[in-house]
C-alpha cells in the first residue's frame, strides 16, 4: 500500500530552521517526482519545492528560493526539505506528494496523485 508520512514540523522563531521529512512505504521514491506543497489558512495551496524523478533537477518557488533545499535521502526511502531563515509567512501545513517520473511542471499540485497527511510549521516569536 502506497503511503507518505511527513514529519519534522513544529514551532520555530523567525530566522530559525526546520527539516521536514517525507517517508514513503509501498514504493521506491527514487522512481518518482516528489513535491512539497504548503497551505496556510484562507490561502490556496502553493508549490514550494520539488525534485523531478527523471532528471533529479530541483525547482523552488520564488518565495523560498535560496532558503529551502529539497534532497533525497542517501539510504532511506525519504525526501527532505531543509528550511532555513524561516519567516512568519512560511507558516502553513506542509505536505509532500508523489508524481510521475516525467512531468512538465513539478510545482503544480494537479500533477501529483498521492499525498501525505501534512505537518504543521509555525514561525512565530
Amino acid at each position: 500500500q502506497l503511503q507518505l508520512v511527513e514529519s519534522g514540523g513544529g514551532l520555530v522563531q523567525p530566522g530559525g530552521s526546520l527539516r521536514l521529512s517525507c517517508a514513503a512505504s509501498g514504493f521506491t521514491l527514487d522512481d518518482y517526482s516528489i513535491g512539497w506543497f504548503r497551505q496556510a489558512p484562507g490561502k490556496e495551496r502553493e508549490g514550494v519545492s520539488c525534485i523531478y524523478g527523471s532528471s533529479g533537477r530541483t525547482d523552488y518557488s520564488d518565495s523560498v528560493k535560496g532558503r529551502f533545499t529539497i534532497s533525497r535521502g542517501n539510504a532511506k526511502n525519504t525526501v527532505y526539505l531543509q528550511m532555513n531563515s524561516l519567516k512568519p509567512e512560511d507558516t502553513a501545513v506542509y505536505s509532500c506528494a508523489v508524481g510521475p517520473t516525467v512531468l512538465p511542471m513539478c510545482l503544480l499540485g494537479r500533477y501529483f496523485g498521492s499525498w501525505g497527511q501534512g505537518t504543521q510549521v509555525t514561525v512565530s516569536s
